[in-house]
């Protein structure tokens, strides 16, 4: 009997996240309102890496702690960064990149992704806002994000904690769009690279599609680091990124799928009880207007 499909992390693909499975089994479309409940399996084990359009396992199936924020071992995380392009080893990749500014709450950042993957990269990244720059070859791409880090600050990486945060109490969209296109006007006074064609600035509001209150959303829990035959089941209310905001008896519920890479986990039926640990959030200190 062959072991049931692992986990290998949740992918934006048309504007809806999908969990994607070590194995050849399709991936698992989630949607605002589901009601999702899985059951894990016995063990974590790495994944392996993904490479030339198929997923090439862990040769020596390596565990992985319960509390790794990913599905892979030391070694496959080095062969992943021998071909990535996060990592600059791939700066002879031919195709189309676009450079864009992503709002992420309280920090805006710039980053690049390939162009034919539209929006699914921010949507992976969790972006509230975004906008693209430009778009064109690798190595031109990476000289605006130089220019804009060091001329204007801006950062090339913003933490989970750090983008969660800012969900507890997010600018307006339109805030968001102010800001953006004020960083964006910059581009007059830097030493543009050939290579990179400036596109038209278009910002978009992902919130509808993550479907992130306009006031924030404020879990009661988190999901923790899951044990064997843990079940980790409720209604997605809000997902964002890598991240799941669950309904439960328990209250509101932020899973962090990485946390589930790595585990087989089997579909139960809705409603399944939740029996995975959670961790409760402190309330969080918002500023509050002043009486006089």
């Amino acid at each position: 009997m062959s072991e049931p499909p692992r986990v290998a992390g949740l992918v934006w693909n048309d504007g809806l996240p999908q969990l994607e499975w070590s194995a050849t089994t399709p991936r698992t479309p989630l949607r605002l309102g589901d009601e999702i409940a899985f059951g894990a399996g016995h063990d974590r084990q790495c994944v392996g890496i993904w490479r030339n359009g198929k997923r090439l396992g862990c040769p020596t199936r390596t565990p992985l702690a319960a509390a790794a924020h990913g599905p892979l071992c030391p070694e496959c995380q080095t062969m992943d960064r021998s071909n990535s392009i996060a990592a600059d080893t791939r700066l002879d990749d031919p195709r189309e990149f676009a450079v864009y500014l992503a709002h992420h709450g309280s920090r805006v950042k710039i980053g690049i992704t390939a162009a034919d993957r539209g929006s699914a990269r921010l949507l992976e990244q969790g972006a509230l806002s975004s906008a693209f720059l430009s778009s064109g070859t690798l190595a031109a791409a990476r000289r605006v994000e130089r220019l804009f880090t060091s001329a204007f600050g801006v950062t090339d990486r913003v933490t989970s904690p750090t983008k969660r945060t800012a969900r507890l109490s997010p600018p307006t969209a339109a805030e968001r769009a102010t800001e953006l296109r004020d960083l964006a006007k910059n581009v007059s006074t830097l030493d543009w690279p050939d290579g990179q064609a400036l596109r038209e600035l278009e910002v978009v509001d992902h919130t509808p599609t993550y479907g992130l209150p306009a006031d924030g959303i404020r879990p009661a829990h988190a999901l923790a680091p899951l044990t064997p035959y843990g079940v980790i089941s409720g209604r997605i209310t809000c997902q964002i990124a890598r991240d799941l905001y669950l309904d439960t008896p328990h209250g509101l519920v932020l899973a962090d799928t990485q946390l589930l890479s790595g585990w087989p986990l089997n579909p139960l039926v809705p409603g399944a009880p939740f029996t995975a640990g959670i961790d409760p959030i402190a309330a969080p200190v918002l500023p509050q207007d002043a009486l006089f």
